[in-house]
């Protein structure tokens, strides 16, 4: 490694990422799912109704799709302190550093946020139509929980990233909303 900072986005890091870039790559890594498996009490949800939003959830034998950041040089210290204001708000993901394919075949080791299946603002393994009704009525500080669904989606699909959970939450978020 050669002392970059490299930032694997998965969400709303992937339209957002709120620091300095210098690369970006279709990435994948191994071991872990995208999914909606975390409460939002401030983002996209609130204490009396949470939302919810992605996070990385251990699977054996599953792989996520995303991209990975290399952030610029000199930007290091600033982007880890945005990052961890930004995704530590609540104690519900952790930060790990985990090895990612980029798609032009290097190997990286990037900055990661997963959940924490221990803390309270887990909920993994809610069927599709119950996160869809969640997502459809939430509201937080960065707005409405299906505008991230329909954000992440829309720039999944740009990026030839397939999800088949995300593109039917979208889907049934707007059959709901109409």
């Amino acid at each position: 490694m050669d002392g970059a900072l490299w930032v694997f986005g998965y969400g709303s890091l992937i339209w957002h990422p709120g620091f300095p870039v210098a690369e970006r790559h279709v990435a994948r890594l191994t071991g872990w799912h995208r999914s909606f498996c975390m409460r939002s009490i401030h983002h996209r949800g609130s204490v009396a109704e949470p939302g919810l939003v992605l996070a990385l959830d251990r699977a054996a034998g599953a792989h996520c799709d995303g991209v990975a950041f290399r952030v610029a040089r000199g930007a290091e210290d600033a982007t880890l302190a945005t990052l961890r204001e930004r995704e530590l708000v609540s104690s519900a993901y952790l930060e790990e550093w985990l090895d990612v394919a980029l798609s032009d075949g290097r190997q990286v080791t990037a900055l990661a946020y997963v959940i924490d299946p221990a803390h309270d603002q887990y909920c993994g393994g809610l069927p599709l139509e119950e996160q869809a009704r969640i997502i459809l009525h939430a509201q937080g500080g960065r707005g409405l929980n299906r505008d991230y669904l329909f954000s992440t989606a829309e720039h999944l699909g740009a990026l030839g990233i397939a999800d088949a959970d995300l593109d039917w939450l979208a889907e049934r978020v707007r059959r709901l909303a109409s």
